[in-house]
């Protein structure tokens, strides 16, 4: 028995390809928050997310240009959903950070994952949980104290407020990934999500009368690059979501706010104490939302269970 119990424990610690590859993209992605914030200094949220995620489709398209050909209803609805919800995501996101730093906007996009239950519940009628229920709560805490309470009130500024809608985005678009993961190709679905999330960014610049921004090298060669670790991020999300299951995946990308932070840290940011605890708390509620807590007489079903299969 206790050799079972190791051999479980090792397997349990042990990543496969697939949640590797996911560790990489989250490394990646809490180090484009610093980025973002930097370009703002010389273009507007939307035209610059839509030249991120123009150059992103590029990249994908011009990879998988041969399987392009055989689209399906199914992959045209998926791409064209899921890129509403990216560039919502992403959009308001970009837009946060023209006034508030990497390190936080990374801490409250994190809320993105107790927001899935809690959107759920709203559409979709399904009660989150015990444990989501409490990592919702832990994450309200963390955000109040992110958001920097004074005198006993809060005050949510423009860019928190439009980063806390953000994260309800890529709720969203969590949701359909789950949704679609299996039912399309990979490569197909994830033009058309970049491809539409480009398209309506560069159409929200007519809306928001942002100005077109003068040629700068920042500019170009940050959407160049950014587009494709987007490309990247984005195929190996719609891949590795295939095998790996939305709990496993969920603990892994909790860890992007804190590579966020690091990064910042290192370029200068400095967190109020109270803001730090505040982030840490959200975290925390990542984790928390996504544990799974056995019943006690099922664990005694189970563990009966197996006790008749090692009899038999």
């Amino acid at each position: 028995m206790i050799q079972a119990s190791s051999n479980q424990t090792a397997s349990t610690l042990r990543l496969s390809k697939a949640e590797v590859v996911l560790v990489f993209i989250t490394m990646l992605w809490g180090g484009t928050f610093l980025i973002v914030h930097n370009v703002m200094t010389v273009s507007g949220p939307m035209f610059f997310v839509g030249l991120r995620f123009a150059a992103a489709a590029l990249f994908v398209g011009l990879v998988s240009a041969r399987s392009l050909s055989g689209l399906t209803a199914t992959e045209l609805k998926a791409g064209l959903l899921i890129g509403v919800s990216i560039m919502l995501g992403y959009g308001l996101q970009t837009m946060g950070l023209q006034t508030i730093g990497s390190s936080q906007s990374a801490f409250i996009t994190a809320l993105y994952v107790p927001f899935v239950p809690l959107l759920q519940w709203l559409v979709l009628g399904r009660r989150p949980g015990l444990m989501p229920s409490l990592g919702i709560g832990l994450a309200f805490v963390g955000l109040m104290l992110l958001a920097g309470p004074q005198g006993g009130t809060l005050h949510f500024s423009e860019g928190e407020l439009v980063t806390l809608v953000s994260a309800v985005a890529i709720a969203g678009e969590i949701i359909l990934i789950s949704r679609y993961a299996g039912k399309v190709d990979v490569r197909r679905v994830t033009v058309v999500q970049l491809a539409t999330a480009s398209a309506l960014a560069f159409l929200m610049i007519v809306p928001t009368q942002e100005t077109i921004p003068d040629w700068s090298w920042l500019l170009v060669v940050s959407a160049v690059g950014l587009g494709a670790m987007s490309a990247v991020i984005q195929v190996a999300m719609n891949w590795a979501q295939k095998s790996v299951s939305p709990t496993r995946a969920t603990l892994i990308y909790a860890g992007e706010p804190v590579w966020a932070g690091i990064v910042g840290r290192i370029a200068g940011e400095r967190l109020p104490g109270v803001a730090l605890i505040g982030g840490l708390l959200i975290v925390l509620a990542v984790v928390v939302s996504e544990l799974k807590i056995r019943r006690q007489d099922e664990a005694g079903v189970q563990d009966d269970e197996a006790r008749q299969r090692e009899a038999g």
